[in-house]
């Protein structure tokens, strides 16, 4: 609690002080961050948290006169969480980018406590911005006050200061230098991070000129060689190699590089799983880099997680993972513009205003709009940016007829004076009763890196907890784990990959 003296000793009588030492003290937050769960439905092991669930849901149907017939329908789920956290190894493909050493420069500088001067004063390091180390759930009420616990400490996570962090770039650039490079962090931080940073180099990485902008090509020094079954078996060696050299339980592998453009999907290329393995042995060049380091993470038994807006998960890579039973999950960070688009177009909607025109335009300096500025690659990130609302329109056709969508427009546009430090203008415009309209314009300045940093953090913090759950219900007899697409990480991202038949969801609060 923090009341200001001044201001309660000039405050005129005892009665407006007590009155104010009330308000002040009724507004205290307790915060937990460890608990035991005493319910009959909960059971606790050396090795598992085992939980009872009941869901609660609704069936519909319609009798011979065509009424609409709305029954209550109850299903219990038992959940077991194994409580082993692993010593866990994460890979970035795009290690040496602005995101990439942003994440190892936050991971680095929390892990030592590394603190630095700016000119508005001392920095602390933190994890502000990740959902699962900075955001607090209410779990009751003691004496009165409001309890709260850290996301983290609803079930055990893996801790981002103890990640194992290695990966690839096609940039042979030291941590350090391209820390340097990406103009993200304070000097000051750069400064204390580089003897931390200097002697780590990204893994030689996968370039194919064909899939991202053409400007990338001076950067890529530090690439591997050889066909496209060649670099899929380097990769598979590499990640064995990381594993071993660092003693790690499990490994997760993100996708935090350059923005590829689109592949081509075509029976017999990448539709089936036996399709894309033989078309990587028959070296076909409309594989893709990144559907290369996916196959390569899916046949060592690694979870793979797609933060670009690109189609890396084609259907043989999907069909691919089920058949592994190996987690994927993507795509496209939902970091600045489009996670505040998901909320106020959400918002609109259940409002019952009718959003009739939304103008997006972006403007960013960093390496990312570099390779926006192509239109092919800026063909995947539009896909990405548009289809965020498509959930949101379809759920009230009061509003909406079939078929008709908001006009909708993404530009993206590279000024490298701006660097990372992103700008956002949206233009939202709905019509309202009796034929008026409605706009609002918004102005977003993102540090484009620095909220990317952490919602990786995340994905990968997830992904690992959702190995360890396991899952029965009614009638079924042996626990079995989620799908292998990671539906749970769909809130952290852009145009988020299900399995087929499963609704896309895309409103942040649903």
């Amino acid at each position: 609690m923090h009341v200001s003296l001044h201001a309660w000793l000039n405050l005129p009588c005892a009665r407006e002080r007590s009155v104010f030492l009330f308000w002040s003290l009724s507004a205290i937050k307790m915060l937990i961050d460890n608990f035991v769960v005493q319910s009959p439905n909960v059971a606790y092991s050396e090795q598992h948290i085992t939980s009872t669930y009941q869901y609660d849901s609704t069936r519909l149907s319609r009798d011979g006169k065509g009424q609409w017939i709305v029954t209550p329908t109850s299903t219990e789920y038992q959940f077991r969480v194994d409580r082993r956290v692993p010593r866990l190894g994460v890979m970035l493909v795009g290690l040496g980018g602005n995101n990439g050493t942003s994440v190892m420069a936050g991971i680095l500088a929390n892990k030592h406590g590394i603190t630095w001067m700016t000119k508005d004063g001392l920095r602390k390091p933190n994890y502000w911005g990740s959902l699962t180390q900075s955001a607090t759930l209410r779990v009751g009420n003691y004496e009165g006050e409001e309890v709260f616990t850290p996301f983290k400490g609803l079930l055990p996570m893996a801790d981002p200061s103890q990640f194992v962090l290695g990966g690839w770039d096609i940039s042979s650039m030291n941590m350090a230098e391209a820390m340097e490079r990406a103009k993200v962090l304070d000097f000051e931080l750069q400064k204390q991070l580089v003897p931390y940073m200097k002697d780590v180099v990204p893994l030689p990485g996968i370039y194919d000129p064909d899939f991202i902008a053409a400007n990338q090509e001076e950067r890529a020094d530090n690439v591997i060689k050889g066909s496209r079954q060649q670099q899929v078996e380097v990769v598979r060696q590499q990640i064995r190699q990381f594993k071993e050299e660092n003693a790690v339980d499990k490994v997760i592998i993100l996708w935090t590089a350059n923005t590829e453009r689109y592949a081509q999907v075509a029976e017999g290329l990448n539709d089936t799983a036996e399709t894309l393995l033989a078309s990587i042995a028959a070296n076909e060049p409309e594989i893709s880099p990144s559907t290369l380091y996916a196959t390569a993470a899916i046949l060592e038994g690694v979870a793979f997680i797609n933060g670009s807006p690109q189609n890396t998960f084609v259907p043989g890579l999907i069909e691919l993972a089920v058949q592994h039973n190996v987690l994927i999950g993507g795509d496209d960070f939902k970091s600045g513009q489009t996670k505040m688009k998901s909320v106020l177009v959400d918002f609109l909607v259940g409002a019952g205003l009718k959003p009739t025109s939304i103008v997006s335009y972006n403007h960013l300096g960093n390496n990312d709009g570099m390779n926006l500025s192509a239109p092919q690659t800026f063909r995947s990130k539009e896909i990405s940016k548009s289809n965020v609302v498509d959930d949101m329109v379809a759920s009230n056709s009061i509003l909406y007829e079939p078929g008709e969508h908001p006009d909708h427009c993404i530009v993206i546009k590279y000024i490298p004076y701006v660097g990372d430090s992103k700008r956002a203008m949206d233009e939202y415009t709905s019509e309202i009763f009796l034929g008026g309209t409605n706009t609002i314009v918004m102005h977003n300045t993102c540090e484009d890196s620095l909220l990317a940093a952490p919602i990786i953090l995340d994905l990968i913090i997830l992904a690992e907890l959702i190995s360890r759950i396991e899952l029965k219900k009614d009638g079924e007899a042996a626990f079995h784990g989620f799908h292998p697409v990671a539906v749970l990480l769909s809130y952290l991202t852009k145009a988020p990959l299900v399995p087929q038949g499963t609704p896309v969801v895309n409103a942040l609060a649903k």
